[in-house]
């Protein structure tokens, strides 16, 4: 025997006349294409699977059915008017959340864009669930920052307004249903629906869900204070309703003797609302002037205003009580206008006005402009296009100011949401809010200081991951500390990747800046001199350098890099513009004494001969220079000017042939030209790893022209050379170090014929 509500329509056995309920169900809504064989075709789904997992004599409940949850949802998303896919997902979602139907047969059943609302809503249970651990033992209006960290994370991950919908729905029914269930379970449901759904449907606008939701959560949270306010409004009430008569009256008069057509009617008060104000102002219940409330409903904007006239041409306005929302709507798209009076007898009295369509609005919120096609999803019409587009522009989960409460849970809202945050979990289950692009690193110095410098791996999910890894929202990661409070110099290497957040930046360069000058010099020299061997970078003067990065002697530029404040990007940037010293040109019996002339303004040529451009050069093709290192040119017969890399030991031979054909060469500036390099790469062998370096370089748009491979067996090791084109030394730096940060290779380098 199944238990279901009193208003659902029953056969003779006490089961559900699904025709019946169907049609029931086309009365609430406000279209015309829905699918009556699709929607009982979900129903029988729904219900065969249920009846396969238990027993056919227990008793159901709304609670416990997940088949009599579906219909109920799908009763409110249709008074919500929402589309048949979404009607559909409802019925269907308990049952695939409880486990008693596959992801899959609905899919093959009813298709992707059903199984793909129903996915999503499993998504935002799954975050709930892990709110109400993180969360636990947290009362009314004392919760931290990690709800709207949760709320921030739902946000992220649903990409379907519908998707919010229906889980609201859900809640729904669980908030409505719990009052059969023990404490612990009141509690648990009523915290999560105040903290997360209320607010959410706050948001969406929809007032005829957000003053249940947030009255029902309330009676559990805050007993004592529901009944005592629920108990003097029942006292009141028949005072109370003889008064709004009265009110009504006067002013039904007074709007049909200016020909305004008007609907007037009391407005029902919530309890969470009054006592809202009776703590925001410290008030006693006889002092809530809105217990007593009148709404006006009219056909026009301008007849909203006329109204508005009437109202304080009859009673005098409480000053700082008009609110005037149609001028200026409220962040969810709310328009009314608000206004008190003292009414008859000197009471007060709080008066809405508004039109037919903004009273719609009101109620229904983004559900009101939803548009129906044949067989189509729903569409928004005006502004609110781009919200049902991306739940996440919509929910900003700001609460008016004028309605905010000092130690309640709508102090809370006050963050809006920024698209591009991710979410993740401590192991502990607290949420972590950070940019997009964090990586394990910035998630540990987010934590705290000591757990970044400790850093030493991560897990995601319980699986190892490498620390450049990009964090996504929903994943729960783990830090592997070491037993030093050190951090690594490469992380402040952007080229690496593995900080990408200022935060973190900055806590791993002020630990490198409380170092001694002495040990910053030593690891500044470690870190340059394994950079320039590996981009085949020879002799360099970094006391000639130090000025273009304003600083005075090498030193202090080895101390810059050692402590993090200069990055080595800047110091290959640098290089083009040194001097060539004679007492520290490079160590070798046949050398030049020359200086370097100063770059020309511009000129179209990417290669200046002693200050002269547009002069046929080429390449060498043995050390292939790029911009950034030191050259000579060599004067060939009918070829023009050949560019050598100084180090090259077959300009070394042409100096000693014939020295008076090497003219000086400086890169211009302006070069926006690509020129080909050799690298070496080492690797232990693996399948996929030669397509995934090139796969690599296609994407960074780099020109590959050769590939060279060469396996050795014995050590089962793979040197592959690559010829490529890259513009800048610059450039090639940051190549490298990307590759050296692929699975299983151990080298990277210029390469050198």
């Amino acid at each position: 025997m199944v238990k279901v509500r009193d208003d659902q329509p029953l056969r003779e056995d006490g089961s559900i006349d699904l025709p019946k309920w169907l049609e029931e169900l086309k009365a609430l809504a406000r279209h015309e294409n829905f699918d009556d064989d699709l929607i009982i075709s979900a129903c029988e789904f729904s219900r065969k699977a249920e009846e396969k997992s238990r027993d056919s004599k227990n008793v159901w409940s709304l609670r416990t059915s997940s088949f009599l949850t579906g219909l109920e949802m799908a009763r409110i998303l249709t008074e919500l008017n929402l589309d048949q896919e979404s009607i559909v997902a409802a019925i269907l979602y308990r049952s695939v959340r409880e486990g008693k139907s596959r992801i899959e047969q609905v899919e093959k059943k009813f298709g992707p864009d059903v199984t793909k609302l129903i996915d999503g809503v499993l998504k935002m249970a799954a975050i709930s669930e892990l709110k109400n651990s993180v969360m636990e033992g947290s009362v009314l209006g004392q919760n931290d920052n990690q709800l709207e960290n949760l709320r921030k994370m739902l946000v992220a991950m649903v990409d379907d307004v519908r998707v919010a919908l229906i889980k609201i729905a859900e809640r729904t029914c669980a908030i409505r249903e719990v009052k059969e269930s023990d404490a612990s379970r009141k509690l648990k449901v009523a915290r999560e629906v105040f903290d997360i759904y209320a607010p959410l449907a706050h948001r969406l606008g929809i007032g005829q869900l957000k003053w249940e939701l947030e009255d029902l959560s309330f009676r559990y949270l805050e007993p004592d204070a529901y009944k005592r306010i629920a108990k003097l409004l029942d006292e009141r009430r028949l005072d109370r309703q003889e008064y709004i008569d009265k009110v009504l009256q006067q002013l039904n008069e007074q709007i049909a003797q200016a020909r305004i057509q008007a609907e007037t009617f009391g407005r029902a008060k919530h309890i969470f609302s009054i006592w809202r104000k009776m703590k925001k102002k410290g008030i006693d219940f006889s002092e809530v002037y809105d217990v007593r409330a009148v709404r006006v409903l009219t056909h026009s904007i301008q007849d909203c205003y006329m109204v508005m006239g009437i109202v304080h041409g009859q009673w005098q306005p409480i000053p700082g009580e008009f609110d005037d929302y149609i001028a200026t709507p409220k962040e969810n798209g709310y328009r009314s206008l608000h206004t008190a009076v003292l009414g008859p007898g000197g009471k007060a009295l709080e008066i809405q006005i508004r039109t037919h369509e903004m009273h719609e609005e009101a109620e229904m919120g983004i559900c009101a402009h939803w548009r129906y096609k044949e067989g189509a999803k729903g569409e928004a019409r005006g502004g609110y296009e781009d919200k049902i587009a991306w739940l996440r522009q919509v929910i900003e989960w700001q609460e008016e100011l004028g309605e905010d409460v000092l130690g309640t849970i709508a102090d809370q809202f006050s963050h809006a949401i920024i698209d591009e945050r991710i979410y993740v979990f401590t192991p502990e289950g607290h949420v972590v809010d950070l940019p997009v692009g964090a990586t394990p690193v910035d998630f540990a110095y987010h934590v705290h200081t000591e757990v970044g410098h400790s850093c030493r791996g991560a897990k995601v999910n319980g699986k190892i991951v490498p620390l450049v890894y990009k964090l996504k929202t929903g994943e729960q990661v783990e830090i592997i500390r070491g037993n030093q409070s050190r951090p690594s110099r490469d992380w402040l290497n952007p080229e690496l990747g593995f900080i990408n957040t200022a935060r973190a930046r900055a806590k791993a360069k002020h630990w490198f800046k409380l170092l001694d000058r002495d040990e910053n010099i030593m690891d500044g020299k470690h870190i340059l001199k394994r950079e320039f061997h590996r981009l085949a970078i020879g002799h360099v003067d970094l006391d000639q350098v130090a000025p273009k990065l304003n600083l005075r002697t090498g030193e202090d530029v080895y101390a810059a890099v050692g402590a993090g404040d200069l990055r080595l990007s800047q110091v290959l940037n640098a290089l083009p513009d040194r001097l060539g010293i004679a007492e520290h040109k490079p160590h070798h019996p046949h050398q030049l004494e020359f200086n370097t002339l100063p770059y020309p303004n511009a000129g179209p040529s990417s290669i200046n001969v002693q200050g002269v451009d547009n002069i046929l050069t080429q390449i060498a093709g043995c050390c292939k220079p790029v911009p950034g290192d030191d050259v000579l040119g060599y004067i060939t017969l009918g070829r023009g000017v050949s560019i050598h890399r100084q180090d090259c030991k077959h300009l070394l031979d042409l100096i000693e042939r014939d020295s008076n054909r090497i003219v000086e060469i400086n890169w211009n500036p302006s070069d926006e030209k690509s020129y080909p390099v050799d690298i070496l790469v080492r690797a232990y062998d693996r399948q996929g790893l030669l397509r995934d370096i090139t796969e690599f370089l296609v994407n960074e748009k780099i020109n590959l022209s050769a590939v060279n491979s060469r396996f050795d067996s014995k050590n089962n090791i793979s040197d592959i050379t690559l010829s490529m084109r890259v513009n800048s030394l610059d450039k090639l730096s940051r190549v490298l170090s990307k590759l050296s940060q692929m699975a299983n290779v151990f080298e990277v380098q210029r390469f050198q014929s």
